[in-house]
């Protein structure tokens, strides 16, 4: 019951406490709030609650997402995320925590986001009254000479007691006997001192040892105590009791001296002789870290060091040494030794809040929140905190050694996806130690980027009559961006011509950019054709970017050459007339021939296949003109036919063939040509116009048969020819057996043309009219009446 009521005792004191702090909470927000908590209090215990302290509401845990940050890495608070308590996350133990230190606080930071504020706080963990005060050495043997007068006092170990406060250590009794008292003295630095005092003389033979129980009592509810056993030993008479040199030795010690190390050494003297002048020297009043950490040598009193310094644990130590004869005589210094502090510990670094994935195209978003420390004093815990220079973030300080990690700018996940940020905290000591963090920073990506294509145009070659569905090529387009923001479909886009069936020609994959001809191409009908595609991403607003797409049709050789003249599809076949006294190379007619295909399928070739009289007519196969190979004679027969072929350069060759008909004449005279039709709506002549009609065909008749006469007699006369001489050839000059025309055929120059004598003009003449030539030409042979004057001339008309 009286735990329970010390227990509640403290309970109540720590509710007033409280909400003494909590009164004090609407001062400024670098003031810090104390909390107070009793030390042993089981894992989970209330402190307080955060909300109401820092004038939050319940909705406020949320969206500022409070954190409790403790120096180190040991959390020994923990908050409850709904209610806004803050509770304990371990039983507390002062003595482990703060040792003799009072009082014991342990300071922490409250940290909010959104926005970003601290609060520093401190816990202080109250003492109970859980440890007893315990003697070091159980038996305490003190050798006394029988010559000590009464009231000599002797100075007895004292106890340890862990508790502070009202709780440590606070008197000491004695067992009843007649010979000693106890007094009570308090040393400067507050600790009780137990002295005996003699009360009478001591007589070796009568007792020649005394024993007594020293009790040490704490001030607690209820007080603890412990004991030890007290031999006193009584000596033969020693008048002279040791002397040290010094009674201060004050030595300075590097904290990361080896062990075996000098600390000190110490030297006392007595003037005594033999046993009572031997001295011995051992630790007196000695504290077990004492004991852990320094041996004396009991012959040379040398002090060493027995375990490693620590400074940021003990900074000093305060060392009794005690000096005693043969006799039992002592003296006693003090040996005050110093650590001194190196710089060995690293500083510490403590991330509170991380994010490790943003977004793209943000400004000055928060990456971390981290505290800094460094267990070292002077500059060798002073720290200064960077990260790289060549990285787009940047280190903000806040209070405390606390310091935010920022973008510096809109960061690019195409131009970097990832940051490796290497934070670097480096103290102020010789020589400077550092520690190294290393945060990931992922960039996750936002539609930034439109599609683009490999290249702003496209061009496709296909030959035509293609099967359906061809694939006649590919558009392709990449985007920098990920996921669903990199997906790329495509499209046709409308066709800018309206003339142009896009939607029956081609298709396009939207998946792969592949594109198809829906339908088989004619070169003859399109040559080529443009459109547009487009390329557009999956992300959210959807992104797009444009190419042009340019289709060439490539020929086949598949028209076969067109005769223009002579035509083959008349009723009746024309007849090509040749006078009987034309010389070799006589141009008779020519053959007129296109081809709808281009290039070198339009090329083409003549060539005579078959002729009734061979050797007598030639064609050039360059352009299709029908020439006398030799000069014609009299028996040579009046009608002859000739078959052409005309032949195209495709693969394989296409041709087309036309039959001629020539017919020999010794003149161009009135029976053997026709004669014009009658106008029918000519009006009737009169007589006279008649007679003069019949005279005129009288008198032409007459003249026909002088001039067959003529010949007759002629060609009688004339055995033949001559044996032995060729026929001439003609001079003019053949460039080559192909000719290009695909733009007019072989019209470039024209030969054909409509003979007839004119009747009722009373003049026998011919007259060279026009050249005549079917409609399928059209405008563009138009030009070829140019040439008529080049065949007049040649004439000599």
């Amino acid at each position: 019951m009286e735990a329970g009521e010390e227990k509640e005792c403290f309970r109540k004191q720590r509710q007033v406490l409280i909400l003494f702090l909590c009164l004090g909470i609407a001062h400024a927000g670098s003031q810090r709030r104390l909390y107070l908590v009793t030390e042993e209090m089981e894992s989970g215990s209330f402190v307080t609650n955060l909300l109401k302290d820092l004038g939050l509401e319940a909705d406020d845990i949320t969206a500022r997402a409070p954190h409790v940050v403790s120096k180190g890495k040991k959390m020994r608070l923990q908050l409850d995320s709904q209610t806004g308590d803050l509770l304990l996350n371990e039983k507390l133990d002062r003595e482990e925590l703060c040792g003799r230190i009072e009082p014991c606080v342990l300071p922490f930071q409250v940290l909010l986001e959104n926005p970003l504020q601290f609060f520093q706080a401190e816990l202080q963990v109250m003492d109970i009254n859980d440890h007893s005060p315990v003697f070091l050495d159980q038996e305490i043997t003190l050798k006394i000479s029988e010559s000590i007068s009464p009231g000599t006092t002797f100075l007895m170990e004292h106890a340890q007691d862990l508790d502070v406060g009202n709780n440590s250590l606070k008197s000491y009794t004695v067992s009843p006997n007649s010979y000693f008292h106890l007094k009570l003295q308090e040393s400067p630095d507050g600790i009780i001192l137990p002295q005996l005092v003699l009360d009478k003389a001591l007589d070796r033979e009568h007792q020649p040892e005394i024993r007594l129980i020293l009790t040490a009592i704490d001030g607690g509810s209820p007080p603890r105590s412990g004991t030890a056993l007290v031999r006193v030993e009584i000596l033969d008479i020693n008048d002279n009791a040791p002397e040290f040199a010094k009674l201060l030795y004050e030595v300075q010690i590097p904290e990361n001296s080896p062990i075996g190390s000098q600390v000190a050494i110490v030297s006392a003297r007595d003037l005594d002789l033999g046993v009572y002048g031997e001295i011995s020297y051992v630790l007196f009043q000695a504290s077990e870290d004492i004991r852990k950490t320094f041996r004396i040598n009991a012959k040379s009193g040398e002090l060493l060091l027995i375990q490693e310094l620590d400074f940021e644990f003990i900074k000093s130590y305060t060392v009794n040494i005690q000096a005693i004869d043969g006799g039992g005589l002592s003296g006693s210094c003090i040996v005050f030794v110093q650590v001194m502090d190196l710089n060995d510990n690293p500083p510490e670094l403590t991330i509170s809040t991380l994010n490790t994935e943003i977004p793209e195209n943000l400004q000055e978003t928060i990456i971390a929140v981290f505290s800094v420390s460094d267990p070292d004093s002077g500059y060798n815990g002073r720290t200064v905190c960077s990260i790289q220079d060549d990285i787009p973030f940047f280190l903000k300080p806040s209070v405390e050694n606390f310091y935010t990690l920022l973008t510096n700018t809109a960061l690019d996940r195409e131009s970097q996806a990832e940051y490796n940020i290497t934070i670097t905290v480096t103290d102020m000591g010789t020589p400077r130690l550092q520690t190294k963090h290393t945060i990931t920073v992922l960039v996750s990506d936002v539609n930034d980027n439109a599609p683009a294509f490999s290249q702003p145009s496209y061009t496709l070659l296909v030959g035509e009559n293609n099967s359906p569905a061809l694939h006649i090529g590919s558009v392709s387009a990449t985007d920098p961006d990920a996921g669903s923001n990199a997906q790329v479909t495509y499209s046709l886009l409308p066709s800018q011509d309206p003339q142009l069936p896009l939607a029956s020609l081609v298709s396009i994959n939207a998946d792969n950019g592949q594109l198809f001809a829906l339908r088989s191409l004619d070169f003859e009908a399109v040559r080529a054709f443009e459109f547009g595609v487009g390329a557009w991403d999956r992300g959210s607003p959807a992104l797009s970017s444009q190419a042009r797409v340019r289709v060439l049709v490539l020929d086949r050789n598949d028209n076969a050459p067109f005769v223009l003249y002579p035509l083959q599809n008349a009723s009746a076949p024309c007849s090509e007339l040749v006078p009987r006294a034309a010389e070799a190379g006589y141009l008779v007619t020519k053959v007129v021939a296109v081809d709808g295909d281009s290039g070198q399928n339009a090329w083409l070739s003549f060539q005579l296949l078959k002729a009734t009289e061979p050797g007598l007519f030639s064609v050039w196969a360059h352009n299709g003109e029908v020439r006398t190979a030799r000069p014609l004679s009299e028996r040579d027969a009046p009608k002859h036919r000739l078959l052409v072929l005309v032949r195209d350069n495709g693969e394989p060759p296409l041709s087309a063939s036309v039959t001629l008909h020539m017919l020999l004449v010794d003149g161009f005279s009135q029976p053997f040509l026709p004669l014009p039709d009658a106008p029918p709506d000519a009006p009737p002549d009169d007589l006279l116009t008649v007679y003069l009609v019949v005279a005129l065909a009288c008198v032409s008749s007459l003249f026909l048969f002088s001039v067959l006469a003529f010949v007759t007699v002629r060609l009688c006369r004339r055995a033949g020819p001559p044996a032995g001489v060729p026929y001439p050839l003609p001079d003019a000059h053949f460039p080559g057996h192909l000719l290009d025309v695909s733009g007019a055929g072989t019209l470039s120059h024209s030969y054909q043309y409509e003979v007839c004598l004119a009747g009722g003009a009373g003049t026998n003449e011919f007259n060279f009219l026009k050249p005549i030539f079917p409609n399928i030409l059209g405008q563009d042979l138009g030009k070829e009446s140019e040439g008529n004057s080049t065949l007049e001339n040649s004439l000599g008309i």
